[in-house]
């Protein structure tokens, strides 16, 4: 079921809550959180999907505040709030709000939100487009227990990653982070099979778009101490990690993924395996990332110490 609800207010959201769950016996009990989505006018649909697909695993009330895109220039709109609200069907196991603002109402969406937060639940803030240059410090993210970014997303990835490292507070993370559960767990299970032989050499290849190969290398080189080379290759053919090298004194240990779907594991004295190995959805991320709301002290040391880290190699291999 949807409710449209044009020129609004916040007190006029809540009351119409209150009324849907009287009428069609819609409850929020059972929702363990409050997911805010902060998403730009006209493309807010993936996002509440994927959200909606999460909340079957886990239950919780949606708060999409979408507003104009900063790249069209400033607000000429007059200002107000249109919300729809979204029940049963429409909203998979959560309850969706969407505040769709306009003009100077949205120059203080803490405000707009607030009243609608869950009591006593904690709050998660997702960007899944442009991102504040600090998301802890944003209005949203102020009053999120955890704050999720893409920086696959952005204009540009490597830069985006690197404002995120310098911008970094306990409770952030990144898709680009989370995109990378599967390789790193299999590269962990590979290392934790005889021989057991320390790794001397590491290569790490990807798309010149995809920040989750340069968290990679990081976080390889951070975990096993070497050099890390880390190739990217420019081209809008994929915006994958395309393969990782780990060379021991026995061999070299290949995980190469060169179609979407599939990685083909080499290595020294063993059959090559074909693995299923996907992109991560939308969907997966943001399942994985609510499963815990604790701040990933794993990503905080690779995005803060890892990643400055890998740049010190790359510019002493490349004299800069």
């Amino acid at each position: 079921m949807i409710v449209d609800l044009p020129n609004t207010s916040t007190a006029k959201i809540s009351k119409a809550l209150v009324r849907i769950r009287e009428e069609g016996g819609a409850v929020a009990l059972g929702r363990v959180l409050t997911l805010i989505i902060a998403s730009t006018l006209g493309h807010e649909e993936e996002a509440i999907e994927a959200a909606n697909d999460a909340s079957r695993e886990h239950p919780m009330r949606v708060i999409v505040v979408s507003t104009q895109d900063p790249s069209e220039g400033p607000a000429k709109l007059d200002a107000r709030v249109d919300a729809e609200i979204r029940v049963g069907g429409d909203a998979g196991a959560s309850e969706v709000i969407v505040l769709r603002v306009y003009g100077d109402a949205a120059d203080d969406p803490e405000s707009l939100v607030t009243g609608l937060l869950l009591s006593d639940a904690p709050v998660v803030a997702w960007w899944p487009g442009t991102a504040p240059a600090v998301p802890a410090d944003s209005p949203l993210g102020r009053i999120a227990y955890r704050r999720i970014t893409d920086a696959s997303t952005q204009p540009d990835p490597q830069a985006a990653l690197h404002q995120l490292s310098s911008s970094y507070r306990p409770g952030d993370t990144d898709f680009a982070w989370t995109r990378l559960t599967i390789w790193r767990a299999q590269l962990a299970a590979v290392l934790d099979q005889p021989p057991y032989e320390p790794v001397i050499g590491i290569q790490v290849n990807g798309a010149a778009a995809s920040p989750s190969t340069t968290l990679l290398a990081a976080w390889l080189q951070m975990q096993l101490q070497v050099p890390v080379q880390c190739e990217l290759t420019a081209g809008p053919q994929t915006n994958h990690v395309h393969g990782v090298r780990l060379t021991r004194a026995s061999g070299t240990i290949s995980l190469e993924r060169e179609t979407p779907d599939i990685a083909t594991l080499s290595q020294p004295g063993q059959p090559t395996q074909d693995l299923t190995l996907k992109r991560r959805s939308l969907r997966d991320c943001l399942a994985d990332e609510l499963r815990r709301l604790d701040p990933d002290e794993l990503y905080g040391e690779v995005i803060t110490r890892g990643l400055p880290q890998l740049d010190d190699v790359v510019a002493q291999r490349t004299g800069a």
